[in-house]
């Protein structure tokens, strides 16, 4: 659209020329300008792909470590189930037989008695979480807030 006035040549020929090749001029360094406007902007784009791929290996890092931390905490309570049940036996078991209170000392069966009901009656039933982690807090990392979805693992 710039170049249709030029075309028409409206007095000297020398100062058209000159007209033309000025704005050839013009349009050459705006392509150069548009040139290492792209560079820089593929540059940028490189950059930050490569950021989000290292982000990415961090995510999958954690949400690894995340598993591993719950199978840990799993297999911990399932321990402490099996132990709790031990104790309880073993309370049942003294508290049942006769013997159990002439051969235990006033105090121990006492503080045998005051363990079973802080203690025993503490135990989890099958399924429940341990209360020995406070999970009441509104933490950012709050498991009930983790996706475990790896669909966007094979992005």
């Amino acid at each position: 659209e710039q170049a249709l006035p030029l075309l028409e040549l409206s007095g000297s020929v020398e100062e058209d020329y000159i007209q033309i090749a000025r704005h050839f001029e013009a349009t050459r360094q705006r392509c150069c300008r548009l040139e290492q406007d792209g560079r820089l902007a593929r540059e940028q784009l490189a950059r930050v792909e490569a950021e989000r791929a290292a982000l990415e290996v961090k995510l999958k890092h954690a949400r690894n470590q995340v598993e591993v931390e719950m199978k840990k905490r799993f297999r911990a309570e399932a321990e402490l189930e099996k132990q709790e049940r031990k104790l309880q036996l073993v309370f049942e078991s003294l508290m049942g037989e006769p013997w159990g209170n002439k051969v235990l000392s006033g105090e121990q069966c006492s503080v045998l008695s005051a363990m079973a009901g802080w203690r025993l009656g503490a135990t989890l039933p099958p399924g429940r979480r341990s209360s020995a982690v406070d999970e009441s807090c509104q933490s950012l990392l709050s498991h009930s807030d983790i996706s475990y979805d790896r669909t966007e693992d094979d992005v």
